[in-house]
């Protein structure tokens, strides 16, 4: 069982979409007119199943809704194959969409690739100018923009050392194959030295690596932090079930992946982080905005959430409470 803590009030939960070519119908294109019969078409290419990934999706399409706008869209599921993404990004873009929702760094780099006219809003994606995706985060410059799933790193290792006083040794674990890991890789191990902790990295290439990797740190490290990796998120539950038999704790980047077995995270709304890219989607579709005059958004750090994994704490013998003192 989890337990959710907000620093504010309780964010929405939101659901997962079904994986391939879901048509949804609500009702509007990018230069403020709607394209066929009235309606805008929407693409949208997610890199694979997970639940924060569901959740921003999910929030993207309550934010269309929410403006009353006239739409269909066709959601496409790459199931985490950077082939299919490359097939998937041609389809949306030879489709005629009016504007095309990527979720997560892959996806939008499929579809950046695709086509520099049809407007990009991306989510769940780090570093967009560190990705290759725009000029500058302040002033993107081409056909993309979107929101950043950037998380509060500092705050949760800062969480790590009030729940684990006598760690030490930290394994950075994450896929080599997502670009913006490797930036969150590089915040996990300045944000470990200044609290005195060795980080080192353990990474994969593929879900298939996930097992023996962490089974290789056994005896190692203390703690494994795991950054909002999809690769990772995705086989969270494989990274649980060797480390919890081992008595090592995870620390994630977001809540799912606590939910999947992790300890505990302290990060952001999935949903919320969706649903103010569907806002952006909302203002390019309706004329009101340009993608390259757009700087791509942030949720502020008091809209975080902890989110603790008491069953999991009670496996490991670590007491929660000393996070209410």
């Amino acid at each position: 069982m989890s337990r959710n803590i907000t620093r504010r009030d309780a964010l929405a939960v939101f659901g997962g979409l079904a994986a391939f070519g879901i048509a949804a119908c609500s009702d509007t294109s990018s230069d403020g007119s709607p394209s066929d019969h009235g309606q805008f078409k929407i693409g949208v290419l997610q890199l694979t199943e997970h639940k924060a990934l569901d959740a921003a999706n999910a929030g993207f399409v309550q934010a269309l809704d929410a403006a009353g706008l006239k739409y269909t869209i066709d959601q496409q599921n790459a199931q985490n194959d950077q082939s299919a993404c490359q097939t998937i990004a041609s389809k949306l873009v030879n489709d005629g969409n009016d504007l095309i929702l990527a979720i997560a760094t892959p996806a939008c780099q499929a579809v950046a690739g695709a086509t520099a006219d049809i407007p990009i809003v991306g989510t769940a994606i780090t570093d967009y100018a560190a990705s290759g995706l725009v000029a500058d985060n302040d002033a993107p410059g081409g056909n993309v923009t979107g929101t950043s799933d950037l998380t509060p790193v500092e705050e949760q290792f800062d969480l790590l050392r009030k729940l684990l006083p006598n760690a030490k040794r930290v394994a950075v674990l994450y896929c080599t194959a997502e670009s913006n890991s490797s930036v969150q890789a590089g915040m996990a191990h300045d944000a470990a030295s200044a609290r005195n902790l060795d980080a080192e990295d353990y990474t994969v290439s593929s879900s298939n690596e996930i097992q023996q990797v962490v089974e290789s740190m056994i005896g190692k490290v203390d703690v494994i932090y795991a950054p909002t990796d999809n690769t990772i998120a995705a086989g969270m539950q494989t990274v649980a079930m060797v480390a919890t038999e081992n008595k090592l704790p995870i620390i994630c980047g977001e809540s799912g992946m606590v939910g999947n077995g992790g300890l505990a995270t302290y990060g952001i709304d999935y949903g919320k982080l969706g649903r103010k890219a569907g806002e952006m989607a909302v203002r390019i579709l309706n004329g009101e905005a340009k993608p390259a005059e757009m700087p791509i958004e942030h949720l502020d750090v008091s809209e975080c959430t902890l989110t603790t994994n008491e069953e999991a704490a009670k496996t490991l013998g670590i007491d929660l409470s000393v996070l209410d003192a």
